[in-house]
């Protein structure tokens, strides 16, 4: 492509496609981009590259007129984020003006996948966290990797890195790639190696069942040549589903068919890559992993839960096999951070903790508040949930959800996310959701928004707590709210700086 080339990217402020944009200005393309609505940690992102987001949509943004005082052109190329559908007033003026679209994968792979070494992490759970372990393992021991990650890493303080190594590492969304094309993006990327970490049914909007769930991987390993490698959870840890058993066996028919070797990581006798000796401690992890049966390193870092651990091992076992040594990797995994918006402590005021965690299906949601448990054992755990992805939104895991939110102390779930949009038969039913609590022995509160949960759950909050609040979204800017009001409580001033609040939250996470 001509680097003079302007690229219009609809949709921008997901992660995947913000993450694209700054690799498109990186390489010196002109890129713009427009979305419905922008909220950090994506927006504060592609505000620091400098690439501009118009909001809400509009057909001018593709389709300027010719006295625009803004200077604004017709893109060159429209990139189609796989959330626009038709209507999109933008897409609607590409498709009648027959300007030149695509999908996100598709560009990837056409523009910065061509000729790497290409390593995908892909499963339901825990993609973008072991993206990111990976990419800092290769990045530590010199070997310039490229990446593109669905979050912000906190050792590169971005999502995507250009590097001038072989490998390029790529978190494997199994999600569809667009309107026009309702394959997964994972099975643009042709990889030659891949990190599998589960495989459950999720994305209630696009596959029907597990089976289809099942065939989506199926492919993806299909793609990996026999010079390729495999490394896949064995899932032994019954500790964080009760379903581990069947999520075994779905994996385990995901990769039956793979042409090149596979490995597995987890707790069993027979795993390649064993764990063992773990330690779930207040302030550090530590486990060791056995090596075909004998011990081959001990590891330790800063995160809590215990599926971090998993998730380490997997990118240990595959960064092994890419000729790094045990010592290169228990060095990048002890200075490892963490990813934006997983189990990131967003402020601490007045002894009260308020964790941002990205949770958006039962399994995560019962990992992030085991992994807090283990993190803070003496707090009171409060959990504050917007059913907001499009499985949550669904009652396909009402149950499971119910069985996970028990893990807390304090329930509050807010109403379902439009869920005018979903017919009453297939939407979460919040008053069984509350019935099923109950039966684990747990009450909840049903509260309107995030206005009303800060309201009245602000008062009751007392030194010690610590308070997980689970959306995938912005959930009505709770994030800021939820402190500004414990400080007005407190007769504090709440406008004070929120460096104190974030500066004190580095210090003690």
């Amino acid at each position: 492509m001509n680097d003079k080339k302007h690229i219009h990217l609809i949709g921008i402020c997901g992660t995947a496609m913000a993450s694209l944009a700054g690799m498109l200005k990186q390489r010196g393309f002109r890129v713009t981009g427009s979305d419905a609505a922008a909220y950090p940690p994506m927006s504060d992102f592609l505000g620091e590259l400098g690439i501009p987001v118009a909001q809400p949509f509009d057909a001018r943004n593709v389709d300027p007129q010719n006295a625009d005082p803004s200077g604004a052109s017709r893109p060159d190329l429209v990139v189609v984020g796989n959330a626009v559908s038709r209507g999109n007033l933008e897409l609607e003026r590409v498709l009648d003006q027959s300007i030149p679209f695509c999908s996100l994968p598709q560009l990837l792979h056409d523009e910065f996948l061509r000729g790497k070494e290409v390593l995908v992490v892909a499963g339901t759970h825990g993609k973008t966290t072991t993206t990111s372990m990976l990419a800092w393992i290769f990045h530590t021991a010199g070997l310039q990797p490229s990446f593109l990650i669905g979050g912000i890493a906190e050792n590169f303080g971005s999502s995507f890195q250009l590097g001038q190594g072989k490998h390029f590492i790529i978190e494997g969304d199994e999600y569809d790639s667009a309107f026009f094309d309702k394959g997964p993006k994972f099975l643009h990327y042709f990889p030659a190696a891949a990190i599998l970490t589960s495989v459950e049914f999720d994305h209630a909007d696009i596959y029907k069942d597990l089976d289809a769930v099942e065939t989506a991987f199926k492919r993806l390993v299909n793609l990996v040549p026999r010079r390729g490698r495999i490394v896949a959870f064995d899932g032994a840890s019954s500790s964080l589903s009760p379903d581990a058993e069947p999520a075994a066996a779905s994996i385990d028919r995901s990769i039956s068919k793979a042409f090149c070797s596979v490995e597995h990581y987890g707790s069993k006798e027979t795993s390649a890559w064993r764990i063992a000796n773990l330690q779930l401690k207040p302030g550090r992890t530590a486990w060791s992993v056995l090596h075909e049966g004998r011990l081959w390193a001990d590891f330790e870092f800063a995160l809590a839960g215990e599926y971090n651990v998993w998730n380490a091992t997997a990118a240990a076992a595959l960064a092994a096999g890419c000729g790094l040594s045990k010592d290169e990797i228990s060095a990048a995994l002890k200075t490892f951070k963490s990813v934006k918006r997983r189990l990131e402590v967003k402020a601490q005021v007045n002894g009260i903790t308020i964790i941002d965690d990205f949770a958006h299906h039962p399994t995560a949601i019962a990992g992030t508040l085991k992994a807090l448990r283990s993190r803070y054992p003496a707090s009171r755990l409060w959990v504050i949930l917007e059913p907001r992805s499009n499985t949550l939104r669904r009652r396909v895991l009402q149950q499971d959800l119910a069985r996970s939110l028990a893990f807390a102390d304090e329930i509050v779930v807010a109403e379902v996310f439009r869920s005018d949009a979903l017919p009453e038969n297939e939407r979460l039913d919040l008053p069984a959701l509350a019935a099923d609590l109950g039966q684990h022995g747990r009450q909840v509160r049903l509260l309107a928004d995030a206005d009303a949960i800060v309201q009245t759950l602000a008062p009751e909050m007392r030194s010690g707590d610590v308070v997980a609040i689970l959306s995938n979204g912005g959930f009505g800017g709770i994030y800021e709210k939820l402190p500004a009001r414990l400080r007005s409580l407190a007769g504090e001033d709440s406008h004070q700086s929120s460096g104190e609040d974030s500066a004190n939250a580095a210090a003690k996470a």
